[in-house]
């Protein structure tokens, strides 16, 4: 069972008269050390959850500048165990829950070849997820919450999400605002923590303006589900987190901030969770 620390944090920032703000970056970049002291940036400047990429060859979601800064990771060698020991580090310290993002075969094969590290033992788990049981393990050992397969259709959500309750760790599906009601009930049944509205079609990446299509989703979603919905994709300003709290319950940024990492590193990082914060405050 989930423990609960996701929806949580975002039902808090709303008792608060916010959006709670999520704040996605890719382990490893530009290293592991500065990765880590950017995410701890962004809980400092506001950030209510944390989003850790965890980076992978195949990123079907993410657009050009979160495959720039993931390939700089996986260029340098980082593997799955080195992104959770960071994790560890980073959750001791941050003061905020943190969710893994990344893709489902990296799961479905954790630790991977050439890991070169030992994996956490998994409980018993029906043949053929192991590697899901591992990374699961290996996940609420780093002190994760959580975790967002976004290539991980909700439903074809089993093993994972029976594998994933048993670790007492989250699942967050995507929702898109083509899909049909059926589906978005769907999506919204299988979700824990919360449900990631995608605001767009398309690739992840910073937009001068919020699609028309993000209000809609999120009324629809509302009207088939309680739990909390956060917009993602195209977030790029605290003009664009104050439209967004307006109808949703958080706020997420993935783009922005590593376009902020990659000019300034940790100071730009918590200016623009700062400015975003601030938005999320025109609730």
């Amino acid at each position: 069972m989930s423990t609960g620390a996701v929806e949580a944090a975002i039902r808090a920032a709303n008792d608060d008269g916010r959006a709670a703000l999520v704040v996605y970056l890719p382990a490893g970049y530009p290293d592991l050390a500065t990765s880590r002291a950017c995410l701890e940036a962004a809980a400092e400047a506001g950030a209510d959850l944390l989003e850790v990429g965890f980076p992978y060859s195949d990123p079907l979601m993410d657009g050009p500048t979160i495959q720039a800064a993931n390939q700089v990771a996986l260029d340098a060698g980082l593997t799955p165990a080195d992104d959770f020991a960071m994790c560890r580090d980073l959750t001791a310290a941050a003061g905020v829950p943190a969710l893994v993002m990344t893709y489902y075969n990296l799961a479905w094969h954790y630790p991977g070849r050439g890991s070169g590290q030992p994996a956490p033992a998994p409980p018993e788990f029906p043949d053929g997820t192991e590697g899901l049981g591992r990374f699961a393990a290996a996940a609420v050992a780093a002190g994760l919450a959580g975790a967002i397969l976004p290539d991980l259709p909700a439903e074809e959500g089993e093993p994972w999400t029976g594998v994933a309750a048993a670790a007492g760790l989250d699942t967050v599906f995507l929702a898109a605002p083509t899909s049909a009601d059926v589906r978005l009930g769907a999506v919204a049944d299988a979700s824990t923590g919360f449900v990631y509205a995608t605001s767009t079609l398309g690739v992840t990446g910073e937009r001068q303006s919020l699609s028309a299509l993000a209000a809609p989703l999120v009324a629809r979603l509302r009207s088939l589900t309680t739990k909390p919905v956060c917009v993602g994709i195209g977030v790029t300003t605290g003009a664009h987190a104050a439209e967004l709290a307006g109808f949703a319950d958080g706020v997420i940024v993935g783009s922005a901030a590593v376009r902020a990492v990659t000019d300034g590193g940790p100071r730009a990082l918590a200016t623009l969770v700062g400015q975003l914060a601030e938005g999320c405050r025109a609730r």
